[in-house]
């Protein structure tokens, strides 16, 4: 991966964060706006794109792209959730009301 040209960035015309590897998309998060809010529900990396890091790359820089926007976040994808889980940095941009589900 470190060799190919990795890209995330945010499509609000298509409701998700995609990945490219040199141009081609990898895979994507989709998600729901909402004023100040961002439901994440549901990511999927491209079967010939697995297990090279993909999916945390995409998981971080939506999370990190979401935490400079200013909204919180509801991690409903279950990949987001177990990321969120593993890195509780991001904790914080859970509604406190959701952060038991995690």
């Amino acid at each position: 991966m470190s060799e190919q040209q990795v890209r995330v960035a945010d499509h609000p015309e298509r409701d998700r964060f995609e990945i490219t590897v040199d141009g081609e998309l990898a895979g994507f998060a989709d998600y729901r706006r909402t004023p100040g809010h961002v439901d994440l529900v549901h990511t999927e990396i491209d079967p010939a794109h697995q297990g090279v890091g993909l999916a945390g790359t995409l998981a971080k820089t939506a999370l990190d792209s979401l935490r400079a926007e200013g909204v919180q976040v509801t991690p409903s994808c279950s990949y987001i959730a177990a990321y969120i889980r593993k890195h509780p940095d991001y904790l914080d941009l859970v509604p406190e009301s959701a952060r038991a589900d995690l």
